[in-house]
């Protein structure tokens, strides 16, 4: 399958070719930095870094830009609220950003231009359209005038009269029309100001992005991203004033991503909000001001950053995202299946799987399988999940390939008993270890199981302290002997002996009971020939 994009402009799936060939310019609006990042802020950031390493895999050189927003009226509020200034604040948020992206693994970003860098273009952009009659200066402010641009509105597919209610639009009297908005407004005591042929002062929200967006990736670029907050008014004016100032097209094809939410809350006003639908998801996302903000920091305090990228990347990126930290835990437990095969890999292969060598480029898959049918399902599962990604980057779709393949190889090893009489065969070795590394491959592209998790010391004395509690819950439920009172390493022989013997008297209920608590507590069991082990998760 050929990769095809939904695009907000034209509202379907179209074939994806480049301004030029080969080559790939991505434009995604990052952060106004007032405030630490929560995870909203990292949604975008994720999903165009896995955009990038996919359409890098197959071929494409690709340049991804992330702005920052570092001169704007909400920072300017929150400074003067801190009794700071607006440029420390924006430097100490900013480096804040910064830290969870790298966190979160988003290191394909190539350029990451502040607004407060590119006055010189945003001023050469709106004298250009004030030269051409689409903008007009006002008391030392600047205004584009919607009624310039014939088809203002083709992003949102809206009438203009009908795109001002509710929407982010500043009311001024200098205005010709409501729905004018600024390119430039004129200094106000105490803030930022720059001097312009209009007087001191400083550039427009929109603005901003398409003079950054330009100077890096030039008037005509590929795709431009953001969340499906953006659309009105900021990606609309973003449209108009950039292609009534070059005369050309803007960018190619416009992706948006769906909103976070907390679980529950869309349940509360009605059905829940469906793909594409801006206003629903508008009014239920996460936002500082309902207070229902998580910043990554915190979240990241919680789980780790490998589970919360994966989390992200679960559902298709035009889905509204429904948070929770139980949502988190579950892909987490999830994820546990993969870091069980990695120790498995390691005990069958005697090195590392981080350390496998996979490819980095797409490529045909042959491997020679003399024990059946597994190189033949191991190619179909790495097809499946190219055609997923080719499928407007459906990264919801090769999530769940991952997990066929992850069953498949456990499959195979399981049939030739590779980590038993099987592990001599040096041939069924080399098709196991083949077969792992589209697993690595496949994997790369979404940004995960690149190096080793940190995991939760097994010697801590919080894991002691929640096995302790384990121990004693057991005994009060189930009227059984007392636990030694000792460490982890042997409250957990405790339990391992307590559920072989529960389940040797048929005592299942028990059984199943020990390792549910026990997961609750971080704790996973894993039944093998040799015995059970357990591991933090």
């Amino acid at each position: 399958m050929a990769l095809r994009v939904y695009n907000t402009l034209t509202a379907e799936k179209e074939p994806f070719t480049t301004v030029t060939p080969g080559k790939v310019g991505i434009y995604c609006c990052g952060p106004t930095v007032y405030m630490n990042s929560h995870i909203g802020h990292m949604v975008g950031p994720v999903i165009f870094d896995t955009i990038k390493r996919y359409l890098q895999y197959v071929g494409y050189e690709v340049t991804l830009v992330i702005n920052i927003t570092d001169v704007e009226d909400k920072l300017i509020n929150q400074a003067t609220k801190e009794n700071t200034s607006v440029a420390s604040l924006a430097e100490r948020v900013t480096a804040d950003y910064l830290a969870n992206l790298r966190k979160l693994g988003v290191d394909g970003v190539d350029h990451m231009p502040k607004a407060t860098d590119n006055i010189e273009g945003i001023i050469r952009i709106t004298q250009g359209l004030i030269d051409r009659g689409y903008a007009y200066a006002a008391g030392g402010d600047v205004y584009f005038d919607v009624t310039r641009d014939a088809d203002y509105g083709k992003l949102s597919h809206r009438d203009p009269d009908a795109l001002q209610a509710g929407a982010r639009i500043e009311p001024s009297p200098l205005k010709r029309s409501p729905g004018d908005f600024a390119l430039w407004k004129a200094a106000k005591p105490g803030e930022p100001a720059w001097d312009s042929p209009w007087g001191r002062g400083r550039p427009g929200w929109h603005i901003e992005c398409s003079a950054m967006s330009m100077r890096y990736l030039g008037e005509t670029f590929d795709i431009h991203g953001g969340g499906l907050d953006l659309v009105f008014p900021h990606h609309e004016n973003e449209i108009a004033q950039s292609e009534s100032f070059t005369g050309k097209t803007f960018a190619r094809y416009w992706l948006h991503n769906g909103l976070l939410q907390r679980t529950g809350e869309a349940r509360k006003l009605g059905a829940a909000p469906r793909e594409g639908d801006i206003k629903q998801q508008q009014a239920e996302k996460m936002s500082k001001s309902k207070g229902n903000i998580v910043t990554i920091s915190e979240l990241l305090s919680r789980h780790q950053p490998e589970i919360v990228r994966f989390f992200l990347l679960s559902t298709h990126y035009r889905r509204p995202i429904d948070f929770s930290d139980e949502r988190i835990d579950e892909v987490g437990r999830g994820l546990q299946a993969f870091y069980r095969f990695f120790e498995r890999y390691e005990r069958i292969t005697g090195t590392s799987f981080y350390a496998l060598n996979c490819a980095s480029r797409a490529g045909e898959f042959v491997v020679a399988d003399p024990h059946g049918e597994f190189a033949g399902e191991v190619k179909a599962q790495r097809d499946r999940y190219l055609e997923a990604m080719d499928d407007d980057f459906n990264t919801g779709g090769a999530v769940g390939v991952l997990f066929d393949l992850l069953r498949t190889l456990n499959a195979f090893a399981d049939r030739i008993d590779l980590e038993g009489k099987g592990k001599s065969d040096a041939s069924a070795k080399a098709t196991f270890v083949a077969g792992a590394a589209v697993l690595r491959e496949l994997a790369a592209i979404l940004g995960v199981f690149g190096a080793p998790v940190a995991r939760p010391s097994a010697s801590s004395p919080e894991l002691t302290q929640k096995l302790t509690g384990v121990a004693g819950l057991l005994k009060d439920r189930w009227n059984i002997a007392d636990a030694p009172a000792a460490d982890a390493d042997s409250l957990m022989t405790h339990f391992i002996a307590l559920r072989k013997a529960a389940r040797s008297a048929k005592n299942f209920k028990l059984a199943d009971d020990i390792r549910k608590e026990l997961t609750s507590a971080g704790v996973v069991l894993e039944d093998r020939a040799d015995g059970t082990t357990w591991r933090v998760q």
